[in-house]
């Protein structure tokens, strides 16, 4: 059997949240308006996609490696997709090999029906669920999480489906969101804490579920509300309806669609993500702020706290670093000194704007803190003459198990070096990061002590509002399954 070679991108710094999923009901053009849907979730996952439909018979399913616009862009394939409901879903892997059979949704037969399964976030006890049900006698077929919620609805006892999800969810903990197709019901779920977003819309007479509201602006789809956390939602003969089978939690949506994850334009808490990364910037610049000529953004995830940053402090806002935007997956073999150029394959120095000036480098986070390096000393090399770092976000000093791709604690720079020593480390002149109570006051809250909802915040706090059960070594879920990743059927 000939290996697979998956190409990923040389570039790619930031964090990755694991996915973005859609559902659509009762539309003659489902499958498009899904693959639409996914192409504005496109920046959720660029692993792979894939769409699942029913046509009131019977399911159908595509996946495929890479971006929608790649995959699902031709009638041909489309129409290989019929009917009126479709789910859908883009994958950056957290958990789970770089393999076809990882890429969702997932379809199975249960002794009520199909299901098919598209799920964004992480379990926080798959390992020990997967375990179990081996034992029991349950064959996977991939190693992803997501897979042991299929398994777990298909093994219940009960006869309806969606008490039959109610039992899996019962059993399954961490931060989750789930679209659901069944038959003709579109179900869309949200985990306890609410850690993962879903939104409800509607086109037409079609309710739609989604990741952000940018999928449902790009069909033309209304903003109806969020799906509350520890909510069911479902769509059965046109209608919406809801069920909250868990006890009352306090909502914890996640800290990092405010400060990164979401698109700018998507709407959180009744206000665009943009709006509160400008706060972000305002904050940041409040406490400290520092004599310098131009503020220039690590694009495109400094640019609205830049803004934010130049507006409080009257420093005039630069694009003193381009960003290619079409680097995407190498249309060359990464080769080690290719690999090398790191950086400067999608940003290069604006030596017009920073030659000679003190500048101010506003970026919304720091991980391991080599591409900082690498930007700080890029600006030096184009002359500028200092290089103060802003990070319009606190210090990431523990992982994440939630559906976020982070590096392990010892991999956090933040986790092992004082600010000072990380300043030092990335060659810039000065570092400073946003308080925990600058964010919270940015995000509309008073402080993070005096505030209800909390935020899903462990990432600067360490306070995990559901613990891990896996054994996790050290800190991160690796495989799943004892299947090399190098085969890729």
């Amino acid at each position: 059997m000939k290996m697979q070679k998956i190409k990923l991108p040389i570039y790619n710094p930031k964090l990755k949240e694991e996915c973005g999923v859609f559902g659509i009901s009762n539309s003659v053009d489902a499958s498009t308006l899904t693959a639409l849907g996914l192409h504005a979730l496109q920046h959720r996952g660029q692993e792979g996609c894939g769409i699942v439909s029913y046509d009131g018979e019977k399911y159908y399913s595509e996946k495929r490696f890479g971006l929608v616009g790649d995959n699902f862009n031709k009638q041909k394939v489309l129409k290989g997709l019929p009917g009126n409901y479709a789910i859908g879903h883009n994958r950056y892997s957290t958990t789970g090999d770089t393999t076809l059979r990882n890429i969702q949704p997932f379809f199975a037969d249960t002794n009520t029906g199909g299901i098919g399964v598209a799920h964004n976030g992480n379990l926080t006890n798959a390992i020990t669920l997967r375990k179990k049900l081996v034992e029991d006698g349950a064959i996977f077929h991939t190693t992803s999480d997501t897979e042991t919620i299929v398994q777990l609805v298909a093994k219940s006892k009960r006869n309806k489906t969606i008490d039959k999800i109610i039992d899996a969810l019962f059993q399954i903990q961490g931060g989750y969101a789930l679209v659901m197709l069944t038959q003709d019901i579109l179900i869309g779920v949200r985990d306890p804490f609410g850690i993962r977003p879903l939104v409800i819309g509607k086109v037409k007479e079609s309710y739609v579920f989604a990741s952000e509201t940018c999928a449902l602006d790009i069909i033309g789809a209304k903003y109806i509300r969020d799906v509350e956390n520890g909510e069911i939602v479902y769509v059965e003969n046109g209608k919406l309806q809801s069920l909250k089978p868990f006890p009352t939690k306090k909502i914890r949506p996640c800290v990092f669609e405010y400060i990164y994850f979401s698109r700018p334009d998507s709407i959180l808490n009744g206000e665009c993500a943009y709006e509160y990364r400008k706060r972000l910037g305002v904050e940041l610049a409040k406490e400290s702020n520092i004599d310098a000529n131009v503020v220039v953004p690590v694009p495109d995830s400094g640019n609205a706290a830049a803004i934010g940053y130049s507006k409080h402090s009257g420093i005039n806002f630069e694009l003193g670093l381009i960003r290619n935007h079409y680097v995407g997956r190498t249309f060359i073999e990464p080769a080690q000194k290719i690999r090398g150029l790191g950086v400067k394959l999608k940003l290069n120095a604006n030596k017009s704007s920073i030659k000679n000036k003190k500048i101010v480098l506003v970026d919304d986070s720091l991980v391991r803190g080599t591409t900082s390096y690498k930007i700080v000393n890029m600006l030096y090399d184009a002359g500028a003459k200092e290089v103060h770092l802003r990070i319009a976000s606190p210090e990431i000093k523990f992982p994440d198990f939630y559906g976020i791709d982070m590096p392990t604690k010892k991999e956090l720079l933040a986790a092992r070096k004082t600010v000072d020593e990380i300043c030092k480390y990335i060659n810039a002149k000065s570092l400073k990061f946003l308080s925990i109570d600058g964010l919270y006051k940015a995000i509309g809250f008073e402080s993070r002590n005096k505030i209800y909802p909390q935020l899903t915040d462990h990432y600067f706090t360490g306070e995990y509002p559901v613990k891990p059960i896996d054994e996790l070594g050290d800190n991160k879920i690796t495989q799943l399954s004892l299947l090399s990743s190098a085969s890729n059927n």
